[in-house]
């Protein structure tokens, strides 16, 4: 509960994950009041697909906004304002009144890959997002996930008065409005003000040149105010109707956000089910194996370069949940994280995991190669090879990528000088230790380790005016705890180790793609 008396204001954030709806309550200063998660299911019709059903989304936040009122005592009237942040590339279609016509498709869905190919077939100033133009589209984005919605589903394409990215469905569900927030437009979705707005021949070349009739017109800074939250919405979730709402984004942008990465130098790793690798840069920059910088595409006036891993927590979740049941039952049983000790069990593996090599590809590479047929690849087992050596060669390979990912930001010019790290791979601090190891990058921690939400709540306090900017959010709302430096000795050791990681997709791309389309 809260000091009585005190009656805020108060910041609600509302973040829409992968796996759950968190709900958090923070006041101006950053510091966090309470925090609520609901989970809901991802399905997987077929290999590369998940779907994810917006009613169970529904149902999530209303769950987890009533256990932080209730646990807090905070009423509804406190609450300042109010922003969220979604998953991105998540594509949802609804009708005229709201409802979904069919479960949205997922970020990490890669059925688009026929209609990504078609990118590489045009000549046109959208593809320098891709790499410069060099590297091929990745089938996660909107506009392939569109034309593909629109060849094999037609009657929900056609009916569908709305094709969203999920934050777009969130902030409807609040407001009753359909903007489009300026990161999904720029980063997933090729929207260029620099180069006067959409890229329509783009779109028409891909087979979704109609989409921008179910594209909302109105696109918003983050931060930007919306409107206030309905009636209707309001009575659900146990809030105050017309409490503001501002523009909210794609979670890894949040988290940025939150991480207090809103000028250029610092590089955000926003940790998870993936790996989100982003900064700023003060100018247009396009370079290979790397995604950007995409124009304002989180301030205004600024360029946004990013990378990423699509599978790096989520690799070492399979890993546990498939090869150590019996230690993970038996540290459920007492009340310890399983991760914490399986970190433990595996501190005497050496570097480089007695030779263990894996590539963390399991649902496709985001970068540097950007491809949807990569799989995941081991190499280097031996009778020897133990389940431990097995978890610290995952942990080491996205360590690795992450390093190859920072390696093709410098190729261009864009030099990382300290890594602000948030998210579920921070509570592991030998993890972050190895980080900076193989990196040779500093890795800095802030006081709030879900920087997500807080990032939504700071949107929240522009969008309702307790802050004039984001950065004067970030000015007052984000504090370093922790900062961990690399080891010369032993990054100079791991060298050797991410040498043979970045060797080993190439040599067996064309095995990976005929073995992909051979499942089909």
């Amino acid at each position: 509960m809260v000091s009585p008396g005190y009656e805020g204001p108060y910041l609600l954030g509302i973040d829409y994950g992968t796996e759950s709806c968190r709900a958090a309550i923070f006041d101006l200063a950053g510091h966090p009041i309470a925090f609520a998660a609901t989970p809901y299911t991802t399905h997987h019709p077929r290999p590369g697909q998940a779907e994810q059903s917006p009613t169970e989304w529904w149902d999530a936040l209303k769950a987890s906004v009533y256990r932080v009122l209730n646990e807090t005592g905070i009423p509804g009237r406190h609450i300042a304002g109010i922003s969220y942040d979604a998953t991105t590339m998540t594509v949802v279609a609804v009708d005229k009144s709201g409802r979904e016509l069919r479960p949205a498709i997922m970020w990490m869905d890669v059925r688009a890959t026929e209609q990504a190919a078609r990118a590489e077939t045009i000549d046109h100033w959208a593809r320098l997002y891709n790499g410069g133009g060099t590297m091929g589209a990745t089938a996660e984005w909107y506009p392939f996930k569109a034309a593909w919605l629109k060849e094999n589903e037609p009657e929900t394409y056609r009916a569908a008065h709305r094709l969203v990215d999920a934050p777009e469905w969130v902030n409807h569900r609040l407001t009753g409005e359909w903007t489009l927030n300026i990161n999904s437009a720029a980063l997933r979705m090729y929207y260029n003000r620099d180069k006067g707005g959409w890229p329509v021949e783009f779109y028409e070349h891909i087979g979704c040149g109609d989409v921008f009739d179910k594209i909302p017109e109105r696109i918003l800074d983050l931060g930007a105010p919306v409107g206030g939250l309905t009636a209707s919405a309001a009575q659900e979730l146990g809030l105050l109707p017309g409490t503001p709402v501002a523009q909210g984004c794609p979670d890894a942008w949040a988290g940025q956000i939150g991480l207090g990465v809103v000028e250029p130098g610092k590089t955000a790793v926003i940790t998870g089910s993936s790996h989100v690798i982003t900064g700023q840069s003060p100018k247009a920059l396009h370079g290979q194996g790397f995604f950007g910088g995409y124009t304002d595409g989180v301030l205004p006036g600024q360029y946004t370069c990013e990378g990423g891993l699509v599978s790096s927590g989520s690799v070492l979740k399979w890993f546990k949940d498939n090869f150590t049941r019996d230690v993970t039952a038996a540290a459920e049983r007492l009340g310890y994280n399983p991760y914490k000790v399986l970190d433990e069990r595996s501190a005497d593996v050496p570097i480089g995991s007695n030779g263990l090599i894996i590539n963390e590809y399991f649902q496709g590479n985001r970068t540097p190669y950007t491809d949807s047929k990569a799989r995941g690849i081991v190499w280097g087992l031996t009778l020897g090879t133990t389940p431990e050596q097995f978890y610290r060669a995952i942990q080491e390979s996205v360590c690795y990528g992450t390093a190859h990912v920072l390696k093709a930001f410098e190729d261009a010019g864009f030099a990382s000088t300290e890594l602000v790290a948030c998210g579920g791979a921070t509570k592991s601090r030998d993890w972050m230790q190895m980080h900076a190891d193989v990196t040779g990058v500093p890795v800095t921690l802030t006081e709030v380790g879900d920087a997500v939400v807080l990032g939504s709540c700071m949107l929240a306090a522009v969008g309702a005016g307790q802050y004039h900017s984001i950065q004067d959010a970030a000015r007052n709302m984000v504090r370093e705890t922790d900062r961990i430096e690399p080891r010369p000795e032993v990054h100079e050791e791991y060298q050797f180790y991410l040498a043979k990681y970045m060797e080993t997709y190439p040599r067996l791309r064309d095995l990976s793609h005929e073995m992909v389309d051979h499942l089909g």
